[in-house]
């Protein structure tokens, strides 16, 4: 549930914070709560108020075979909790202008608060996300309502050429890994599944051994350490899942067609990238930016959409998860100028894999890059994903200090050299999904 803030003196003081916390050295302490749950904590006092992650390692990658629990979960938790219902809750947290938020990806379950720390009102918003986190309710009709919004909002994929060409992409690069299904799942498997199964999933995965609490905001640290105590107090200390199984290496290229009848044709050509650990993250991150992350100025866009007009735009991007995530290049284009926007695509990625990027490419990349990256982690929000991905994915702490300097020692012999081994033409998997060339002319 996604409740507005309505505090127009909260909304104030975050315009305010923009320009106070954009140049400011993270300094992330961690430690372990007494029931092995581990805490990230960011002291910063531009603002009376904090941010709080709570994450599990519960995301629809432990699903097992019912595609869609994960979300379901995640999406049931601020329903019914305690003695509240889910208006009891909702007006819980606006009454005290708070915001809180439970979702979820591929490797993780999020709950996030934010709030103003003047206790009264930090007090009351975090007794209400500790009885959501050890008390939910999952009552059946609220079940079944989940459920069945779940169910019209798959149905209505079936009418979206994106949604068929991603999950017959993420098919393609993932089998039968866990990492394959979507995350919201299937009409078949969400159709079957029982409010049982979402108890049975939040005992297994919310559990304090398999939480980590992110805090940043204006609470000094021992407040820190008591409000990961109290916010996990409730939970069992449980344990960690096991580890995901590794992604099955690709052996060959793939192409698939799925006819839809759409003016557009929906293009997605991409292979098994990069995780968060990786020794190349850096090389091929900046790599990427030149060939189809930057937007307005990358190769891709140039050849694809300003040379040809053959798309409104052309993209790429690496996306790093747990093991191996997708590396993506997609576009959209007119029906009959699929093949040649194809043929485009591929050339384009064949000519940077083998030439690599220009000096001044590279160098105008790392300014655009580094030049703006102060502005993603510019307020307590922003900071807080950040952290909680340093934690989740065990990432050195001092990951946003070092990014610039990462960002700077890359070459463009690094990159060459992590495209050449990394980005495989011969590997490459390519779907398309709307009117064939022969369609078209019916």
């Amino acid at each position: 549930m996604h409740q507005p803030i309505k505090t127009a003196y909260l909304i104030g003081l975050l315009l305010v914070a923009f320009s106070q916390l954009s140049h400011a050295a993270a300094k992330i302490e961690n430690w372990k709560t007494p029931q092995g749950s581990r805490v990230y904590y960011v002291h910063t006092d531009a603002l009376p108020m904090v941010d709080i992650q709570v994450v599990f390692d519960a995301g629809s990658a432990r699903d097992g075979q019912q595609f869609g629990l994960a979300a379901l979960t995640a999406d049931l938790l601020d329903t019914g909790a305690g003695k509240w219902n889910a208006d009891e809750i909702a007006q819980r947290f606006e009454s005290v202008g708070a915001k809180f938020g439970a979702g979820g990806s591929i490797d993780m379950a999020t709950l996030s608060l934010r709030t103003l720390t003047d206790k009264p009102l930090f007090d009351k918003a975090v007794e209400t996300m500790q009885v959501i986190l050890s008390k939910p309710a999952f009552k059946e009709a609220d079940f079944k309502r989940e459920k069945n919004l779940t169910l019209a909002g798959l149905k209505q994929q079936e009418e979206s050429p994106a949604e068929f060409a991603s999950i017959a992409f993420y098919n393609a690069l993932y089998g039968s890994h866990p990492y394959a299904h979507p995350e919201a799942g299937t009409l078949k498997t969400v159709a079957a599944l029982k409010s049982a199964d979402v108890r049975k999933f939040y005992q297994q995965y919310y559990v304090a051994a398999n939480a980590i609490v992110v805090i940043v905001g204006d609470l000094s640290k021992p407040q820190a350490e008591q409000t990961a105590e109290k916010l996990l107090a409730g939970l069992p200390v449980g344990k960690q899942p096991p580890a995901l199984p590794d992604v099955a290496p690709l052996t060959k290229a793939s192409q698939q067609h799925i006819e839809f009848p759409s003016t557009q044709t929906h293009v997605l050509v991409g292979l098994l990238g990069t995780f968060r650990k990786d020794p190349d993250y850096f090389s091929l991150y900046v790599g990427n930016h030149i060939l189809g992350g930057g937007g307005l100025v990358s190769k891709l866009f140039d050849e694809v959409r300003e040379k040809r007009g053959l798309a409104y735009s052309a993209s790429s991007g690496f996306i790093p998860m747990l093991k191996p995530g997708p590396f993506l290049v997609s576009l959209q284009t007119r029906n009959d100028q699929t093949p040649q926007a194809l043929q485009v695509l591929n050339q384009t990625l064949n000519d940077f894999i083998s030439k690599g990027p220009t000096e001044a490419e590279l160098q105008a990349a790392k300014k655009n890059i580094t030049g703006g990256f102060a502005m993603r982690f510019d307020n307590n929000k922003k900071l807080s994903g950040y952290v909680a991905m340093i934690g989740f994915y065990d990432m050195p702490q001092d990951y946003l200090d070092t990014f610039q300097q990462k960002i700077e020692q890359v070459t463009v012999a690094s990159i060459m050299d992590a495209f050449k081994r990394r980005v495989d033409p011969a590997l490459l998997q390519t779907v398309t999904v709307g009117k064939s060339a022969a369609q078209s002319g019916k």
